[in-house]
């Protein structure tokens, strides 16, 4: 069983100096500028110069890291054998955002119609984060029950507004929690009482898979509804039930509540696991999926291939 992980994160991932790489490959680099014609600005000058406050934006940051993922592909295609390595690929998901290159690499829509679709998403989530003191940050060294103790206790000392929840199960002792600020930084001060090895503050906006993304929905619905969503070559693993689909409908439905759900994509590895899994392909920006699976299964065949 081969997996392919589209993307390695959403917000967070991205990294001035992104998509340099892949200007060496022309398939890759026309991606770059056909994304230019689609967001009007140039999205290669940004991801490979900053600066990094503008490439966090949610408006920035998400368009990049879903061509630049598309990019490391094209690289991958251009190695000796690479197009027989794509062909062998059965089943493919991504984490959080990388759901959307992954979908792409499935063949269930065009990278311009991705693309379209991931502009206006970050467009809507920066939309409801703006005004909203939000954040997320990664908790390192305690359970899944554990981090939600630590949540439930945070959540105790701040008002309904402020409150946090864990967004990402990533893999065991690695969840990341998110929600408001004033929820966000009880979480930090009180990690190191509930024995968290560590905390670290992700560079996002807003508070992506939580109920504060909720006016992002209503817009990702008409944009899904008047996209054309076609059956995949093969299956793609959902975030947010990690359950593989095929149906266009199905897909839509789950695409439009992404933003508000916990990614679940410990389960979604745990499963790939045990089914067999025998060599992955991380592909776009940062290395944070390797580090995952190897973390999970110390034998694991995976390879990042940046852009």
């Amino acid at each position: 069983m081969f997996l392919l992980s589209s993307l390695s994160s959403t917000q967070g991932a991205q990294a001035v100096g992104m998509g340099k790489e892949s200007q060496s490959v022309p398939a890759a680099a026309d991606l770059f500028k056909t994304a230019n014609d689609i967001l009007g600005f140039d999205l290669l000058n940004v991801c490979t110069n900053g600066p990094k406050e503008k490439l966090d934006s949610a408006i920035i940051s998400q368009p990049a890291i879903y061509v630049t993922s598309l990019a490391a592909v094209e690289l991958l295609r251009a190695r000796d054998g690479g197009q027989q390595i794509i062909d062998s690929v059965d089943v493919t998901c991504g984490l959080s955002l990388g759901e959307y290159a992954a979908l792409t690499f499935a063949g269930a829509f065009s990278f311009e119609d991705g693309l379209r679709l991931v502009k206006l998403r970050g467009e809507a989530m920066q939309a409801a984060a703006d005004g909203v003191q939000c954040g997320m940050v990664s908790i390192i060294g305690l359970d899944s029950d554990k981090v939600q103790q630590l949540c439930d206790s945070a959540n105790q000392e701040v008002d309904e507004a402020s409150r946090v929840q864990i967004a990402n199960f990533l893999c065991p002792g690695h969840y990341v929690v998110s929600g408001g600020l004033k929820g966000v930084e009880v979480v930090e001060a009180k990690a190191k009482s509930f024995k968290a090895r560590k905390t670290v503050r992700l560079a996002v906006s807003g508070a992506p898979h939580t109920s504060f993304m909720e006016p992002a929905v209503s817009r990702l619905e008409a944009a899904l509804a008047a996209t054309d969503i076609r059956t995949p070559r093969i299956p793609i693993i959902s975030n947010v039930d990690a359950q593989p689909h095929a149906d266009p409908d199905t897909m839509k439905k789950l695409l439009a509540r992404h933003v508000t759900c916990p990614v679940q994509w410990e389960t979604t590895l745990k499963t790939l696991l045990n089914k067999g899994l025998k060599k992955s392909y991380e592909l776009g920006p940062g290395k944070i999926i390797a580090g995952i699976v190897k973390r999970m299964d110390k034998s694991a065949d995976i390879e990042n291939i940046g852009a």
